[in-house]
């Protein structure tokens, strides 16, 4: 199987609330129910999220308003299932990507098929500084700093996607793509954010290592991090 992600953009008649019912009650059943997909999840910038607007980052705007993910026996077979998303979206865009996922939410906030995930994901599109050798890039990131992460952040679900390949021209630059999720406390609160239990000298500790590891591979003038609800449609049996 193959991992697809599309960027979804709204028309600007809508807000937030609006697109995200569109998907999930028009979009996403008939995703669900075409032969060769397995899994569909989508997270959407909705007012849910709204109190997480400070952590926003915008480095290509106008960024998505929604992601969709779609586990599918053959990317190739795309023009199934595209002229369909096309029908909800004023603009989309496509990747494949390979998916690791570090921290998986199975136990601490498990969520049924068609449910709100607990907490808000942070939809994060990333690029390594120009110098950086790709393979450095990969190292950093995945055999060091994915630890760092989950230790100093409240995060309970982590999935890393490694874009494989660009599907379409006017995709947003980046060579990977990050949904966190956190408790909803987080949005607005830096000791929830950063899993402190109301210790600043803790906060501090786990901020300074959370920064200086993410500087070690991250171009911060190249990213974009989007706070999203998150809906698993349909689940990837494994």
């Amino acid at each position: 199987m193959e991992k697809l992600l599309y960027p979804l953009w709204k028309s600007a008649s809508q807000d937030g609330d609006e697109f995200r019912d569109v998907l999930l009650q028009q979009l996403a059943p008939q995703l669900s129910q075409l032969g060769g997909i397995h899994s569909v999840r989508l997270c959407v910038a909705d007012s849910a999220v709204a109190p997480a607007a400070a952590r926003r980052m915008e480095s290509h705007a106008p960024v998505p308003d929604a992601m969709l993910s779609l586990w599918v026996d053959f990317a190739g077979a795309a023009m199934r299932w595209e002229p369909l998303i096309d029908e909800y979206v004023q603009r989309k865009c496509a990747y494949l990507v390979a998916e690791a996922e570090p921290l998986v939410n199975q136990e601490r906030h498990p969520s049924k098929p068609g449910e709100r995930v607990y907490g808000m994901c942070h939809v994060v599109f990333m690029s390594p500084p120009a110098s950086m050798d790709p393979q450095d890039w990969l190292a950093v990131w995945k055999d060091s700093h994915s630890q760092i992460a989950i230790d100093t952040q409240s995060t309970f679900g982590y999935r890393q996607n490694l874009v494989v390949r660009r599907l379409s021209d006017d995709v947003v630059p980046c060579h990977a793509i990050v949904e966190e999720n956190f408790p909803p406390e987080a949005m607005t609160s830096d000791h929830a954010f950063y899993d402190t239990g109301g210790d600043d000298a803790l906060l501090k500790k786990n901020m300074t290592a959370m920064m200086e590891s993410c500087t070690r591979f991250i171009d911060f003038e190249q990213i974009d991090v989007i706070p999203m609800s998150e809906y698993l449609i349909k689940s990837l049996v494994k």
